[in-house]
């Protein structure tokens, strides 16, 4: 399943934390620069989310997803108390790079500053659909637990070959794609998986 947004709600000091200033240092003239920056950048910015729902199964810190069945004892935790999963790609698009690309040969600094909005930009994305998301779980009587992507603990990156073939078509859905060095283009882009756990279990 896919689904596009519009802008999701701007969060300024979260690109400014991305782009390693402090909160209430920030020169004006970086607060003139990051505006330029973001009225660029939103004809660049194209967002899309695709997702399904998997089953779960964890024995002995063994997970099955369905999609595939691996070691990893921290996932096993995380997905202790739940029957299923969602299985989510979210990117803001290739054009974004290409403006990052373009200005890290002439301007570093607004490089810098378009790096700093397309993280803030897809954390945002993910946020708003997994508010939507919780919404309809909730309706159903089930809650979303925060999402765990592959390279945090001891959940190896190499699952993402495995998160791409479940999501079938990714390129095709949003334009996502993995390379063989497991680098996802665009570059502003997250997987993910979601725990869903029953309310009051």
């Amino acid at each position: 399943m896919r689904k596009s947004y519009a802008e999701p709600p701007l969060r300024v000091e979260e690109i400014l934390r991305y782009a390693g200033c402090r909160t209430g240092q920030v020169a004006p003239e970086i607060c003139q620069a990051l505006d330029g920056c973001l009225e660029e950048a939103r004809g660049a910015l194209r967002y899309g989310v695709c997702y399904l729902e998997q089953p779960v199964r964890v024995v002995d810190g063994l997970c099955d997803l369905g999609f595939a069945t691996f070691s990893s004892k921290d996932l096993a935790v995380y997905l202790s108390d739940c029957r299923s999963c969602l299985l989510m790609g979210a990117t803001v698009g290739l054009e974004l790079d290409r403006l990052i690309a373009r200005y890290g040969r002439v301007s570093p600094s607004r490089a810098l500053l378009l790096q700093a909005i397309g993280s803030e930009r897809v954390e945002a994305l993910c946020d708003v659909f997994l508010a939507d998301a919780r919404i309809e779980y909730e309706k159903k009587g089930q809650s979303l637990k925060p999402r765990y992507s592959p390279g945090y603990g001891d959940l190896s990156l190499q699952l993402q070959t495995d998160v791409f073939r479940a999501l079938q078509d990714c390129q095709r859905q949003i334009g996502l794609s993995l390379n063989g060095s497991l680098l996802m283009s665009p570059t502003k882009s997250v997987t993910a998986i979601v725990g869903i756990r029953n309310i009051g279990e």
